[in-house]
């Protein structure tokens, strides 16, 4: 009797924890951490959309798309962030965050003011522009970038259903995370 007893405790302390443990995950802070570490650990469903991303690029050769997504994978794995604050209002809420980022933009301003003034450069064979050889000249100079840029953004949540739900981000903060934002 006392063995049975001992059991129905025990399991309904197992079934409070994981309860519990439940609502501790369901917070806006929480889900935005579980989105942005899907970045960092290049979770199937980011790279997934990468890819669908990648393929709709016409500008680039495969051999550059394959560079750019290797790039955005380095760059989704060495993202680093900061919560800086929680504001709930009822069913909505907004999560502020600061990312830290390889600065892709810099090198590719750099590389768009270089074509400008070296054009001779980029010329194919007819002297007209040939773009696939300024997109090797762009890329190489991303994937050179060690400099490291931070931005803020601002993620807004919903709850529905009792469970809160990160809403769309912008494409301003999608740039953001890939570091092309111009600023």
């Amino acid at each position: 009797m006392k063995k049975k007893f001992l059991t129905i405790i025990s399991m309904s302390l197992a079934l409070l924890l994981f309860l519990g443990c439940d609502n501790l995950m369901n917070t806006p802070t929480k889900r935005v951490e579980e989105f942005l570490n899907d970045y960092q650990t290049n979770d199937s469903t980011v790279l997934t959309q990468l890819d669908s991303t990648l393929t709709n690029e016409m500008t680039l050769n495969d051999a550059q798309r394959d560079d750019y997504r290797d790039m955005m994978k380095k760059q989704y794995k060495d993202l680093v962030y900061t919560i800086k604050d929680e504001t709930v209002d009822g069913n909505n809420a907004t999560v502020k965050v600061e990312i830290e980022v390889y600065d892709y933009n810099k090198a590719i301003k750099e590389a768009d003011s270089y074509i400008l003034l070296n054009q001779a450069d980029f010329l194919d064979e007819e002297g007209g522009m040939d773009n696939n050889k300024f997109m090797d000249y762009k890329i190489e100079r991303m994937k050179e970038v060690g400099e490291r840029v931070k931005y803020t953004i601002d993620f807004h949540l919903t709850k529905s259903d009792n469970s809160w739900k990160l809403d769309d981000i912008t494409e301003i903060d999608r740039q953001k995370i890939h570091g092309i934002y111009s600023y």
